[in-house]
């Protein structure tokens, strides 16, 4: 019989430094799953101490045991369930009475627990004292005090984990309130004095969540974030380039030397290869960098602030202001942003977030965006990241209005109801953990994304290849196809070129651009990178003006996500009715743009 592995569960309320420990316990001894039978996220990490090896769970934040999302209902049932051999709860000493709401309800539940107060430091620069032996006799149980940043305070919650763990555990004892004694209880060990950190925060608040200033410094940051991501990603991407070029060759090489077919190398390096090596060059670089740079501005504190500037405009389109976390989310990718909309309780909210989220341009619609931004701006020299990154920012911010357009038409329509309460924490502004949290972003969410994405690029990469060397009537099918939705494209101020790109991009945003150019160039396969000076000139070639940058960039915009985004829709909502409601409603606004786009260069 094979014995059960000792399991302990950290639970807490958001913000409150959990996952940092969590993290500093288990190091890179971790992997993300889903609970089973759930959409819920998970943690799981191992710890080895004291000859034995422990299994951590991160369970999801949550305020009080009365759950009212998914997360908490997850947590809740595993806390009841009693699989738990300890139960770590994580408090932040700068707000206890709050956080002890949580670990009371828990000690109603089993006593195998250790309260662990987080974020000392930031309490005592608060003038925040507390008692932490006369908290731990008034409980019942060990108490401890952490700042989770010091390998000193991860140290000794270990030791405390491991002389704990086998202890015999109390009866629960029950507690009438758990909000009134939790209050009490604060009030019994806790004193505090006026200090210079909560003026600090004070203050900053008063120009980041200014009812005025805090809209042009969110766009500003922006600018600065999408500048970033610009310039930081064009070299590298030219080196992932030259290097994966280098690759396709040898790869090429290597066929030929086995001696096989041509149709066999041709299906494997011009079609899977080249498209997979064009989409990761393309997507690596610019999502490590964003990714990480929207971490940093999660741990600094900022992200909360941002959807409390928006929750008012949110509000009044009957939605959610937890909204605003996700529509960023949605800058590095769709997908992603679909599955952190679980953190909006209301499903009705939820499921308005998913269908309005592809507004929101994924990181794998920058390069079409960036490329042509001199063709519409015809003053702008190629060169010029800074004025790149504003105009960028503005077609960012025009997908945020028609995403405040949208949740108005559908919560008056499809999705009308009273919407919930937003219950929001601003945490206090803390230094970021620079090294920690690049490691982590990229593990967990660039490389996560990249495989995804990559997972798609190789076959569709083989689909291409065959329908481009695949002759009828003396054109290949992919000839054929942009030769057919040719009067449509032109309706809507585009190519029958450009729409196929479009639908053959399907799988993965990122070759939208790079299978114009296979058809422009009537090559059997993806071409080489192009510089953007040549991309440009190839574009002017074959008709383009800036009315058809214009209309591609907005079509760019709003379109239909990519089939990872929609997969991800149904399992999410449950439902194939979104999945294809969100692919529809950015369509339709697309093609509606374009058309008034063109109709208005033609009279004006």
């Amino acid at each position: 019989m094979v014995e059960r592995p000792i399991q302990i569960a950290f639970c807490g309320n958001p913000n409150v430094g959990k996952s940092t420990l969590f993290n500093a316990l288990t190091g890179l001894h971790q992997h993300t799953g889903n609970w089973p039978g759930k959409t819920v996220e998970s943690s799981l990490g191992i710890m080895k101490a004291g000859g034995e090896t422990y299994h951590l769970i991160d369970l999801p934040g949550t305020y009080s045991l009365d759950a009212r999302s998914p997360e908490e209902t997850v947590t809740r049932d595993y806390i009841c369930g009693g699989a738990a051999d300890l139960i770590v709860v994580v408090c932040d000493g700068t707000c206890l009475a709050r956080n002890l709401i949580l670990a009371l309800q828990v000690l109603q539940i089993t006593r195998r627990v250790v309260v662990c107060v987080n974020l000392m430091d930031e309490a005592r620069k608060k003038g925040i004292s507390i008692d932490l032996q006369r908290l731990s006799r008034l409980l019942g149980v060990p108490v401890l005090g952490t700042e989770a940043r010091k390998r000193s305070s991860v140290k000794k919650l270990e030791k405390c984990i491991v002389d704990n763990i086998f202890q015999p555990a109390s009866a629960p004892v029950p507690i009438d309130s758990p909000v009134a004694e939790s209050q009490r209880i604060a009030g019994l060990v806790e004193t505090r004095t006026r200090s210079f950190l909560q003026e600090r925060d004070r203050k900053i608040d008063r120009v980041l969540t200014h009812k005025i200033w805090a809209y042009p410094t969110m766009f500003l940051l922006l600018a600065v974030v999408l500048w970033l991501t610009i310039e930081g990603a064009n070299y590298p991407s030219q080196w992932l380039g030259a290097f994966f070029q280098t690759c396709q060759t040898l790869l090429r090489k290597g066929l030929q030397a086995l001696h096989a077919p041509w149709w066999l190398s041709g299906f494997l390096v011009e079609g899977c290869a080249a498209t997979l090596f064009r989409v990761v060059s393309v997507m690596l670089p610019p999502m490590a960098i964003f990714f990480p740079l929207f971490t940093l501005l999660e741990d600094f504190g900022y992200l909360p602030r941002v959807a409390f500037n928006l929750d008012r405009p949110f509000a009044r389109c009957g939605a959610c202001g937890k909204q605003a976390l996700t529509m960023c989310m949605g800058l590095g990718c769709n997908a992603s942003a679909i599955v952190g909309c679980r953190i909006i309780d209301s499903k009705r909210e939820r499921i308005l977030a998913m269908l309005t989220n592809n507004f929101m341009p994924c990181n794998g619609r920058f390069p079409l965006l960036i490329t042509l931004i001199p063709l519409v701006f015809v003053g702008l020299p190629a060169g010029n990241g800074a004025m790149g990154a504003l105009i960028l920012t503005g077609f960012i911010l025009l997908g945020v209005l028609m995403t405040f357009l949208w949740s108005k038409l559908l919560s008056c329509t499809l999705l009308s109801g009273t919407s919930a309460a937003f219950v929001l924490e601003l945490p206090p502004y803390r230094k970021p953990e620079f090294l920690h949290t690049i490691v982590r972003s990229i593990l967990d969410r660039t490389l996560r994304i990249l495989g995804r994405a990559a997972a798609v690029a190789a076959p569709v990469g083989g689909i291409l290849w065959i329908l481009a060397n695949v002759f009828v009537g003396g054109r290949s099918l992919l000839a054929w196809g942009s030769v057919v939705l040719e009067p449509i494209g032109t309706i809507f101020g585009m190519d029958g070129v450009i729409l196929l790109a479009f639908l053959l991009a399907l799988p993965a945003n990122e070759i939208v651009l790079p299978i114009a150019l296979m058809l422009y160039t009537q090559g059997g396969g993806l071409p080489p990178e192009f510089s953007p000076e040549a991309t440009r000139a190839l574009l002017l070639e074959n008709g383009w003006t800036w009315v058809t940058a214009l209309c591609v960039m907005t079509f760019c915009l709003f379109h239909f996500p990519c089939s990872t985004a929609l997969l991800t829709i149904k399992k999410e909502s449950g439902s194939t009715k979104w999945m294809v409601l969100a692919a529809m409603i950015p369509t339709i606004t697309g093609l509606i743009c374009c058309l008034l786009i063109r109709l208005g260069a033609l009279l004006f």
